[in-house]
């Protein structure tokens, strides 16, 4: 018959430990870390990290000592927090810049902010004072519909109307009535 090492059976048992981990838990590790992270390859990379400082930390998977799923998450939040303090503790990688890179950069000219902005001016101003206290309202002031119909006492269905015609004029407007407006933030 022949015999085990030691060590082969505390291995398949890790490895029971794991898998067995992962299986409970590893759903709720996985959705826990993206949610934070914003970044799935991220979070299974903490996911991992996780399940190996589980492994060297059997003693804390006991039910006696707390719940297993709350420590695995508590250790999953330590590891992405230090994620985000070690790289916004790194400086900004900078690229070597070469002979024939070594121009000035371009700064943007402001001129097109300016003729933009000028162009908008005057196609608010063709707007009759009702759509363009609507607008100032909803974009501008940033009120709900329901605020703005109170602010200006109109019933809320007004404002709505209002401000769709008053985009669609201010679009044709805008444009000249060539129907190549790109959509600005108003």
């Amino acid at each position: 018959m022949a015999r085990t090492r030691p060590g082969a059976r505390r291995d398949a048992a890790d490895e029971a430990l794991i898998r067995t981990l992962y299986e409970q838990h590893g759903g709720a590790l996985l959705a826990y870390a993206v949610r934070l992270t914003g970044d799935r390859a991220a979070a299974e990379d903490v996911v991992q990290e996780t399940l190996i400082r589980a492994w060297r930390n059997p003693e804390a998977l006991t039910e006696a000592r707390g719940s297993v799923r709350a420590w695995l998450l508590t250790v999953e939040r330590n590891l992405i927090t230090d994620r985000f303090r070690a790289r916004a503790a790194r400086p900004a990688e900078v690229a070597e810049v070469s002979e024939e890179m070594a121009t000035v950069p371009v700064e943007r000219d402001h001129a097109d902010g300016v003729v933009e902005t000028l162009a908008m001016t005057e196609a608010l101003d063709q707007l009759s004072p009702e759509h363009r206290e609507v607008l100032r309202s909803i974009y501008f002031q940033r009120l709900s519909v329901a605020e703005a119909a109170v602010q200006l006492g109109v019933p809320a269905g007004t404002v709505k109307s209002r401000a769709h015609y008053a985009l669609r004029a201010l679009k044709r407007s805008y444009t000249g009535g060539a129907g190549t407006w790109k959509e600005v933030a108003v």
